[in-house]
C-alpha cells in the first residue's frame, strides 16, 4: 500500500514539474503552423517545460498578439538543461525567460543579458510546512529539518539573516514524500507547485514565503541580449507589447491557454493550471496594481536585489544594477 502511495506522490509531482524526468521535452504545438506573410521569425526559450508560470507567453502567440505585432513567435520549452542567460546572450535565441537574480549573476558571468518586462511582482518561492505544525513565521523553523537548495541565493540570505540557525538543512530532493511524513519537515517550493501535491494527498499546507523576508527577485520575466537590444530596440518593444497584453489576458481568461499546455505537456492537466493561474494573480498584480501597470519594473527594486547578491558575496561591484534592465518597452502604450 505505501508503495502505490508512494507511487503516486511521484506521479503528481512529475506533473507539476512538466515531467522533468523526460528526455525530450514537449514541443509547441501552436509553433508547427506555417508562418504569415510577411510575419518576423522570433524564438522565445522557456526556462521549464510549459505550466502556468509560463501562461501569458503562450497567451500572446495564441490569441494573435505576437501576431499584430508582426510577429511569429516559437515558442521553446525549456528543462533542467534550458541554459537561459547563456543561450540569451550567445544570441542562439532572441528572448528567453529568467528570474532577476539570474540576470544579474549572468552579467557577472560576463553574459550580458537584460531584463525588460515582469508579470510576476512577487517570487513565487516559500518554504512548506504543515498547517498544523504551529509555524507561523521563519522564527518557528528552529529545530525542524528543511529540505532546500543550500547554495541557492535565496538560501544564503536566510542565512544570513540567521533564519537557518539551529535547522538541520538537507538537499531538496524534488519529492514531497519525506513532508508528508514528518510534521518536524520542511520544505522549498513554488506556491503552485508543491503545496498543490501535498494537498492531493491529503496534507494542508502553510507557505512561508521568501518574499516576506525582503528578498523578492522577479520572477519569469522577459530577457534579451544586450546586443540585440542595442541593434533592433523596435523589435524588443514589440515583443514586450504583446507579451504584457498575452499576460493580462491569461489572467483574466485562462482556460484556452491551459487547454493548449495541456495539449503540449499532458502531465500537467487543467486542474493543476487553473490552481497554478488562482496562485500567480495576487504574485503578478499585488495589492491594488492595476492590470495596465503588469510587468512594470522600478530602479529601486533591481538596486536592492543588487545590494543583497553583493552582501552574498555573490556579486562584484563591477555589474550595475541599471545595466541589467531596460524599461523603454513598457513605457510604449499597449495596443487595444
Amino acid at each position: 500500500m505505501w508503495k502505490q502511495q508512494l507511487a503516486t506522490v511521484v506521479v503528481l509531482l512529475a506533473a507539476l514539474a512538466g515531467c522533468r524526468g523526460v528526455d525530450q521535452p514537449p514541443g509547441d504545438a501552436a509553433a508547427d503552423g506555417k508562418t504569415g506573410a510577411g510575419l518576423e521569425k522570433v524564438s522565445l526559450q522557456l526556462n521549464w517545460f510549459p505550466e502556468a508560470e509560463h501562461g501569458g507567453y503562450y497567451a500572446a502567440r495564441l490569441h494573435g498578439f505576437f501576431e499584430q505585432e508582426g510577429l511569429d513567435v516559437e515558442i521553446l520549452p525549456g528543462g533542467p538543461n534550458a541554459s537561459v542567460i547563456q543561450k540569451t546572450a550567445g544570441q542562439q535565441v532572441n528572448f528567453a525567460v529568467a528570474n532577476a537574480d539570474q540576470v544579474l549573476l549572468g552579467r557577472e558571468q560576463q553574459a550580458e543579458v537584460v531584463a525588460l518586462m515582469a508579470p510576476l511582482q512577487s517570487s513565487p518561492r516559500c518554504i512548506m510546512v504543515h498547517a498544523d505544525s504551529g509555524i507561523d513565521d521563519f522564527s518557528g523553523l528552529k529545530g525542524m529539518t528543511v529540505a532546500m537548495g543550500s547554495g541557492k541565493a535565496y538560501a544564503r540570505f536566510m542565512e544570513k539573516q540567521g533564519l537557518l540557525e539551529d535547522v538541520k538543512v538537507v538537499a531538496y530532493s524534488g519529492s514531497v514524500a519525506r513532508f508528508l511524513e514528518r510534521k518536524d519537515f520542511a520544505q522549498q517550493g513554488y506556491v503552485f507547485s508543491e503545496p498543490f501535491v501535498a494537498q492531493q494527498q491529503g496534507v494542508r499546507t502553510r507557505n512561508l514565503m521568501v518574499s516576506d523576508l525582503g528578498f523578492n527577485p522577479y520572477t519569469s520575466i522577459l530577457i534579451t541580449s544586450q546586443e540585440q537590444l542595442d541593434t533592433n530596440r523596435e523589435l524588443v518593444h514589440r515583443v514586450v507589447r504583446a507579451s504584457i497584453r498575452g499576460w493580462q489576458k491569461y489572467l483574466e481568461d485562462p482556460l484556452k491557454v491551459n487547454e493548449h499546455i495541456h495539449s503540449i505537456n499532458e502531465e500537467m492537466s487543467l486542474e493543476i493550471l487553473a490552481f497554478g493561474v488562482e496562485q500567480l494573480k495576487p504574485l503578478c498584480l499585488p495589492g491594488e496594481m492595476a492590470a495596465e501597470d503588469l510587468g512594470q519594473m522600478t530602479a529601486e527594486r533591481w538596486e536592492t536585489l543588487a545590494r543583497q547578491l553583493r552582501s552574498l558575496d555573490l556579486l562584484g561591484d563591477s555589474v550595475k544594477a541599471a545595466d541589467a534592465y531596460d524599461l523603454g518597452g513598457l513605457s510604449s502604450p499597449a495596443a487595444d
